[in-house]
């Protein structure tokens, strides 16, 4: 990175992050139409089990990922 003229790498962050920002916009808004047109017809019923499992998904999935990263990260 010391080779490169500052503004040069600072255009190079802006573009990887405006990238990254259309990336999720798109990626969302996908998602958004995906569940909209489907999630009404798959039939779920609703017991406590279901709603636990709704609600408790996400977080123990960015658990899993944080972890992996934390191990990958251990070993370089």
């Amino acid at each position: 990175m010391d080779t490169l003229p500052k503004n040069v790498y600072c255009r190079t962050v802006m573009e990887n992050q405006l990238g990254f920002i259309v990336k999720l916009l798109v990626i969302s808004t996908l998602l958004s139409v995906l569940l909209k047109y489907t999630a009404p017809h798959p039939p779920i019923p609703a017991t406590d089990v279901n709603a636990l499992i709704i609600v408790l998904l996400p977080t123990v999935i960015m658990a899993i990922a944080l972890w992996w990263r934390s191990q990958t990260q251990k070993q370089t």
